[in-house]
């Protein structure tokens, strides 16, 4: 159960989102940008908890707003690396991270073959989100052998390609290393990448959760009014049943997603497993309610009139995003069978 404070952060982040300079209201006037950085680093303090509710609201609008790359991923990233410099200019808003990790088309950190020789990074990254927007990048890279953090400060110097991706809500970019300096932040790379998966996999459940949920909304809406055979055909019995079955996804969701939030926030020991429960449901989920909206809105759902088919590219874009949903179970299935 949320609080009333955070219910009024709900409120007062969805009225915001209906405008068109959503990313400057978040950052100056609600500092969300810094809702999960402490304090003594500039940020508001709040745990990621409260982040869960900005990442269910912005999935719900499918905002392109760089939440996820700048507020989330990157600050704790530094977090975990132990690298606190850029904080306060990321809670502000006045600077812009990336988390340069994936290589090939996966997130598997045993997949990371980017490499750090004599200061220099070489290596090729993929989707990373708002890559040609960032003013530095944190990448993820092998030093000697074993799993390192590094930050980019000169983006300038690697060769950064925005991609097409399904989803145009969400932007994305190849990021290719040739020579680029690098700065070492943490050796413990396992670790924090570790860490910053289960984060990953919190906040996109949550992007998940309020995606699906407005896919109902929508659905629900457009059930109640549009006729046919002489009568809505909200009152069809075949058309119940399927929303009950999006109900029954939306609801499941939400107990999932931010149960994975509050032992994310509270770094549970078991919180691998609860997100990767959520992160796993959550975006098939997602999917079905997406395609759902689709099929229930007839021939309007098919055009690009409405908003059903930017829900329906999200879905199956963050379903792939650090990790498929078989991969997050397969991972789960390991950790239970060494237990």
């Amino acid at each position: 159960m949320n609080t009333d404070e955070q219910e009024e952060l709900r409120a007062t982040v969805r009225s915001a989102l209906q405008r068109d300079d959503a990313a400057a209201i978040l950052a100056e006037q609600l500092g969300a940008f810094g809702l999960a950085i402490p304090e003594e680093h500039g940020g508001i303090g709040c745990t990621l908890a409260d982040t869960q509710i900005l990442c269910e609201e912005l999935g719900r609008a499918a905002s392109p707003v760089p939440y996820l790359s700048s507020a989330v991923l990157v600050p704790q990233a530094l977090l975990a690396a132990g690298a606190h410099d850029r904080l306060p200019a990321l809670a502000e808003g006045a600077s812009k991270g990336a988390l340069a990790w994936a290589e090939g088309n996966t997130w598997d950190p045993a997949a990371i073959r980017a490499e750090v020789r004599d200061g220099r990074l070489y290596g090729v990254k993929e989707f990373v989100l708002d890559g040609a927007e960032a003013d530095f990048l944190v990448v993820p890279a092998l030093l000697d052998g074993s799993l390192a953090i590094f930050e980019v400060a000169d983006v300038s110097a690697a060769a950064v390609e925005p991609l097409v991706p399904m989803d145009q809500t969400r932007a994305q970019a190849r990021v290719t290393f040739d020579g680029t300096p690098a700065t070492l932040l943490s050796t413990d790379g396992e670790a924090v990448l570790e860490r910053l998966l289960a984060v990953a996999a919190v906040a996109l459940s949550g992007e998940q959760l309020g995606g699906a949920e407005r896919c109902l909304e929508l659905t629900l809406e457009y059930v109640k009014t549009r006729e046919q055979f002489g009568r809505v055909i909200g009152s069809f019995q075949a058309i119940k049943h399927r929303l009950a079955d999006m109900y029954v996804l939306v609801e499941s969701s939400r107990s999932l997603s931010r149960d994975a939030a509050r032992a994310l926030a509270e770094d549970a020991p078991d919180l691998a497993e609860r997100a990767a429960m959520a992160r796993s449901y959550c975006a098939e989920a997602f999917q079905t309610c997406a395609a759902e909206t689709i099929q229930l809105h007839g021939g309007i759902g098919f055009t690009w009139e409405h908003d059903a088919h930017l829900y329906f590219k999200r879905a199956h874009s963050s379903a792939q995003l650090f990790g498929t949903p078989a991969w997050h179970r397969a991972r789960l299935a390991r950790k239970v069978l060494a237990a």
